[in-house]
């Protein structure tokens, strides 16, 4: 580990059990890490019993870590900030650490939304609140990934992006270890997309599991979950050929199958007659794709993008169509102009 690596200072923003599971990687390397957590209780139990009872029970954590609820004694003495809060809140969270922040500070963006009303993605939200920040000194990390496994120390192969290429270096760098392997791209845009939508497939990916639909309908989805990604990605101006790697493909595939997966598990939900809002009551972390839906559905119509999926889930999610009648509106939809392998 060179000097400028050992020397870096961290801050997680968010502990939730992927902002915690970050954390712990990071600790585990030997860094001393502040996680601010906005609620109090996980808070004292990581700082007391090294666990975080709520969102990542039964795993152990590095005593390197320090929670607090702080924001500014978050920040303190940092140069790296790894926000890691749910993608609704992210503008709120960022107004509040830009009085701490320094122009020295890099920012990568773990956390994976678009924005509803301004169909922003998460780092453009950091650069534009933060005066501090710049494009240079902003990344984000996005892949087939789940919190528990690798808080379990599973192998993990994920991607930072940075429209700089010294800072996706520098970060792959410091998140780098013998389980968590770290690849670099400099299409930040297409990495942020991929990361997002995937979530609204892998509701629909959930519908169809709990509709009893089978392995045929879920590999359909699936593919043709990833055409919309990728079409949506490139109208924004993203790297057609990210869509075909772990922040595309890779996360895809887990999120529409992983049994770990809270989209795939809305949807499976969902597609048992299950109403949202009972649902969203018997859970205490937040399912991004239930907002996004929200976002593609609206930035499709404004790209005039055809995007039947991510519609139909937006649907059922917000005019409680039921999920028989969507199922059976993308099998008859017309045909015309429908290739098999479709770029854009």
């Amino acid at each position: 580990m060179d000097e400028k690596i050992k020397n870096t200072k961290i801050s997680v923003i968010g502990a939730g059990s992927w902002g915690t599971a970050i954390a712990n990687l990071l600790a585990l390397k030997g860094f001393h890490i502040n996680l601010w957590s906005y609620e109090e209780d996980v808070c004292i139990g990581i700082n007391t019993k090294n666990e975080n009872e709520a969102y990542l029970p039964g795993i152990k954590l590095s005593k390197k870590i320090n929670a607090t609820t702080s924001i500014e004694e978050a920040l303190n003495n940092k140069n790296l900030v790894v926000m890691v809060v749910p993608s609704h809140v992210m503008r709120d969270v960022c107004i509040k650490i830009a009085p701490y922040a320094n122009e020295n500070m890099v920012f990568i963006s773990a956390s994976k939304g678009i924005e509803n009303e301004s169909f922003k993605t998460m780092s453009t939200i950091i650069q534009e609140t933060i005066s501090a920040s710049s494009k240079t000194k902003i990344g984000v990390l996005s892949g087939p990934s789940f919190a528990k496994e690798l808080s379990m120390l599973k192998p993990t192969v994920v991607t930072i992006a940075s429209e700089d290429m010294y800072t996706a270096t520098y970060l792959q760098q410091v998140f780098a270890s013998s389980y968590f392997r770290v690849y670099t791209s400099d299409d930040i845009l297409g990495v942020e997309i991929g990361g997002a939508v995937k979530n609204v497939i892998a509701i629909a990916s959930g519908i169809v599991d709990g509709m009893g639909y089978g392995l045929n309908t879920r590999a359909a989805l699936i593919t043709r979950g990833l055409a919309e990604i990728r079409r949506i990605g490139v109208a924004l101006g993203a790297n057609p050929h990210t869509f075909s790697g772990l922040s595309g493909v890779g996360d895809l595939i887990l999120t529409c199958t992983g049994n770990l997966s809270r989209n795939h598990t809305v949807g499976e939900k969902l597609g048992q007659g299950k109403k949202l809002d009972d649902i969203l009551k018997e859970m205490r972390m937040v399912a991004e794709g239930i907002k996004t839906a929200k976002s593609v559905y609206y930035l499709g119509k404004k790209l005039e993008i055809d995007l039947p999926i991510c519609e139909e889930v937006y649907k059922i999610i917000y005019e409680n169509k039921k999920p028989e009648l969507s199922g059976n509106a993308l099998m008859t939809r017309s045909l015309k102009q429908e290739i098999d392998f479709d770029i854009y």
